[in-house]
């Protein structure tokens, strides 16, 4: 595979100039912006994980900064493998401090992320229609949605905090998958909206995290 390959699949990029996504470039700053305001709270948080996401939201920004820059399939990666790094991250540390579960089953439950995602993804494209253009991200949302079923009985505030956050992603996802589509009316495309709307998300999931009220832990299972 050439890594170095240019990749054209926005509507605002219409050559390889490494300014030819403006608008999808610059509002890489909101993930940049969403991690300084949120890292002052999560360095005073007792869950210290909430500092190590905040680092990954940055990293979000800069790695989908040079993929609408340069453009290219390991700039690709750099996009997407910060994303993945911080949906893991997140679980493991959710399933630790919403459920106070040991550290092998927070574990098990980030790598079924995978699985779900993979199966969920497909089951979208199949079906068609809008959200099959970004069927790769469903399956962040249906954990959400289960996470926020299985707490709504014992803590419903946490419950509520992460619906909030799957409706942000839903019509974060909605702008992604509706880039192409409006192209033809709207040159810039939708794109740069996923990001700003991503930003937003991702900061409220770390605010939902440090606001959760953490469960006793078995005897032997750590803290949390």
């Amino acid at each position: 595979m050439d890594w170095t390959a240019h990749v054209d699949v926005y509507c605002e990029r219409l050559s390889a100039a490494f300014w030819a996504e403006p608008l999808n470039a610059l509002t890489n700053l909101a993930f940049i912006i969403a991690a300084l305001v949120m890292a002052p709270r999560a360095a005073r948080a007792p869950e210290r994980g909430a500092l190590v996401l905040c680092a990954l939201l940055g990293t979000i920004g800069v790695g989908s900064f040079l993929f609408h820059t340069v453009a290219q399939r390991w700039a690709g990666l750099a996009d997407v493998l910060p994303i993945l790094a911080f949906i893991l991250a997140y679980i493991w540390l959710a399933t630790r401090r919403f459920f106070g579960a040991p550290w092998w089953a927070a574990a098990l439950m980030a790598a079924l992320f995978i699985p779900i995602n993979i199966g969920t993804a497909a089951l979208l494209r199949e079906a068609g229609g809008a959200l099959a253009a970004s069927a790769g991200y469903a399956g962040v949302v249906v954990f959400l949605l289960l996470y926020a079923a299985a707490l709504a009985g014992r803590h419903p505030d946490t419950a509520l905090r992460l619906a909030a956050g799957a409706g942000i992603f839903v019509v974060s996802l909605a702008f992604r998958s509706a880039d192409g589509p409006v192209c033809a009316a709207f040159p810039p495309g939708t794109h740069f909206m996923w990001h700003i709307l991503n930003a937003v998300m991702l900061a409220w999931m770390i605010h939902a995290l440090m606001a959760a009220r953490a469960p006793r832990v078995a005897r032997g299972h750590g803290s949390v």
